[in-house]
């Protein structure tokens, strides 16, 4: 019989290489640090909280589009999913899992991984996205993202197989995971969710953001965690999480996760 001390060394260890596996990081090649997929980020995407470092721990701290890996979050912001993860469990709030802008599907598959461990049989992962890339801006709806350059960036429109795929290599593809195909203005309103405990937004721009914040965040738990990817690195973003919670008399603290993450804890 295992107790509870063993159990929980297993589990930490697979969740530790978990997260080696998705960023790539268990292999000693490196990946081509002068290509321009990896280049991309740090030019057009400067954090609030600082510069990019440019020496070997960039992958590691989420500050490039890496070329193999299944994220490019890093690995605060994969720390960071497994603390509000588990403190929802831990704490009994109630509710599914879910990231908006999903790219290459790591942090979701992460989610069902953390799921997985604890034989948490009830809650789901919804992984949203349109699985095409990023809209072109709408600057008549979205005055913020006048100039985006997102859509034109064919290296983050990852098709849902290659998702499916992704998941069915970590043996995380079953029936606690859901798909949501599609524009965030099209699939979120009517999204077959009840509630939510960790609501992840990786949508980089203004709409995109809006629009998740808009249908989801009335489904948070009190309790429940909202993540913000882009907070740091995006001024579309930022503006409209910002709005959002002036709206809607927001006060809970924002803290911050790295150079470009940040997260808040919904009270009552």
């Amino acid at each position: 019989m295992v107790d509870d001390t063993s159990l929980s060394k297993v589990r930490g260890l697979y969740l530790d290489l978990l997260k080696k596996s998705l960023m790539h990081a268990l292999w000693h090649e490196s990946e081509p640090r002068d290509s321009m997929l990896m280049r991309r980020l740090k030019m057009f995407a400067p954090s609030i909280f600082g510069h990019p470092r440019g020496d070997a721990v960039e992958k590691l701290e989420g500050r490039v589009w890496p070329q193999y890996a299944h994220t490019m979050i890093g690995l605060p912001r994969l720390d960071n999913i497994q603390y509000c993860v588990e403190t929802v469990i831990a704490d009994g709030v109630k509710g599914d899992l879910i990231e908006t802008g999903v790219w290459r599907g790591g942090a979701c598959i992460f989610m069902r991984g953390i799921l997985k461990s604890y034989a948490d049989d009830q809650r789901l992962v919804w992984v949203a996205d349109s699985f095409e890339g990023l809209p072109a801006p709408d600057a008549e709806k979205a005055p913020a993202d006048r100039g985006d350059k997102h859509h034109r960036y064919k290296e983050l429109a990852i098709g849902l197989d290659e998702v499916k795929r992704n998941f069915e290599l970590y043996s995380l593809l079953d029936e606690q995971v859901r798909f949501l195909k599609g524009w965030f203005k099209d699939t979120l309103p009517t999204a077959p969710i009840d509630r939510l405990a960790v609501c992840r937004l990786d949508g980089d721009m203004y709409e995109s953001t809006m629009d998740s914040l808009n249908s989801l965040y009335s489904k948070v738990s009190n309790g429940g965690f909202i993540i913000i990817d882009d907070y740091g690195a995006v001024a579309g973003c930022r503006q409209a999480v910002s709005d959002f919670r002036e709206r809607h008399g927001i006060s809970d603290e924002i803290i911050r996760i790295d150079w470009g993450g940040v997260y808040w804890r919904k009270s009552n």
